[in-house]
């Protein structure tokens, strides 16, 4: 039954929800991250869903918005589906090992295939099952399930593994509790709520929310959180996320595209369990005859999950050195970054790149405006606009809104 709605609109300081702070410049680079760009673009404005399949107490989003917030969940396990579907043009898998390498280290090599920060880059596209449980802040574990294979990432306290059955290698670390806020914040979200909260950072007055009825997501009750942008030129047509009517927390998130056709990002759990997971779930003894990585060496390569700050400069800040004066323009949900690569020249031409020149224009479209000339690059979600000076402007708007931007912003 379809639920009646209500459209009472508030600012968005009634909400009472903080601003978040600017993502990080590197985050604009890495497809899975993409929702950093749109957290930055969310205001809220209340709706009473007062109807719905399973029958739930009236809320308004204001209120479904802080049973979010307040949401204290610490033990859970389950078993959650996640699919990306940016539209990235299908290279026979190279995209997957430039991620891999982006993310692991130099060229992609000297590492282990158990170390996790070259393992969880692989959500960025396809459909995945994730096994997920937790128990407290120092207790968690996600594998990776895969077609006759298993990745799993193990915290259990100071401890942190990696091990990938395909190859029968292992990754440890051990972490304190700073290192292991610090790193998993640097990891690809992976559950409704990681992606809801990334959702939910930022609010301004340039969104509607509503609840929008209610649902069952995993055999439990939920009521749906409907998020849309009001301005015009944004490639995100709405975002839905499932919570908890028990416990607050997110079930379910899906993004679909402005474009129309499947959503960009649908990640929901198909089992779950509040229970304490048996503590047998996040003990790991290495397998006989694994090949054991600790991240010391790790480290020494390129700079691994579980190694401390003060060995080297983390993957992201190597990147951040080549952006010049990171600035955003435009704002809500058509907000672009724009920064400098530091090159002083754009993408190899065909002339002056052969092949590979050749190959990187093919994938773009050519643009030219106040900026100059320029390439633009394509998802169904994400624009980016390199110019022939080497400037960068990437945000979820359309091509038309981002070529805009870049004449605007010079």
């Amino acid at each position: 039954m379809a639920p009646n709605e209500t459209d009472d609109t508030t600012t968005a300081g009634e909400v009472e929800e903080p601003r978040a702070g600017r993502r990080r410049a590197a985050r604009y680079i890495v497809p899975v991250t993409v929702m950093g760009v749109a957290a930055a673009t969310i205001g809220l404005v209340p709706a009473l869903a007062d109807s719905g399949d399973p029958d739930l107490p009236d809320i308004t989003a204001a209120q479904l918005i802080e049973k979010i917030a307040q949401s204290d969940v610490e033990r859970l396990s389950g078993t959650v589906k996640i699919t990306t579907d940016l539209g990235l043009p299908d290279l026979g898998g190279l995209e997957s090992g430039l991620l891999s390498g982006a993310a692991g280290g130099e060229d992609g090599e000297g590492g282990s295939s158990a170390d996790p920060s070259g393992r969880l880059t692989e959500l960025a596209s396809g459909t995945h099952t994730l096994r997920v449980a937790a128990d407290g802040p120092d207790r968690q574990k996600l594998s990776l399930l895969e077609n006759a294979a298993e990745y799993s990432l193990i915290h259990n306290g100071k401890d942190v593994w990696g091990y990938d059955s395909a190859s029968n290698e292992v990754y440890h670390a051990t972490v304190d509790e700073a290192d292991t806020k610090e790193r998993s914040a640097q990891q690809p979200p992976a559950t409704p709520k990681d992606f809801a909260e990334e959702a939910l950072k930022a609010v301004d007055d340039t969104t509607s929310v509503k609840v929008d009825g209610t649902a069952q997501v995993a055999g439990r009750d939920a009521y749906r959180l409907v998020v849309e942008p009001k301005q015009s030129g944004s490639t995100v047509g709405a975002i839905s996320i499932a919570v908890d009517h028990e416990t607050g927390m997110p079930l379910k998130f899906t993004l679909t595209p402005a474009g129309g056709g499947s959503a960009v990002v649908d990640v929901g759990f198909t089992k779950v369990s509040f229970d304490r997971p048996d503590a047998s779930t996040f003990r790991f003894t290495p397998p006989k005859g694994a090949k054991v990585t600790e991240d010391t060496e790790q480290d020494r390569a390129h700079g691994g999950f579980g190694g401390k700050p003060e060995r080297g400069p983390k993957p992201e800040e190597d990147l951040a050195k080549g952006l010049d004066g990171l600035r955003m323009l435009g704002e809500g949900w058509n907000t672009v970054a724009t920064f400098d690569t530091g090159t002083g020249a754009g993408l190899p031409t065909e002339e002056a790149g052969g092949d590979l020149g050749g190959f990187l224009g093919s994938l773009g479209d050519q643009v030219k405006g106040d900026f100059g000339k320029g390439t633009v690059f394509s998802t169904r979600l994400v624009n980016a606009l390199i110019t022939e000076d080497g400037t960068v402007y990437v945000g979820t708007v359309t091509k038309d809104a981002l070529v805009k931007a870049a004449e605007a912003g010079k």
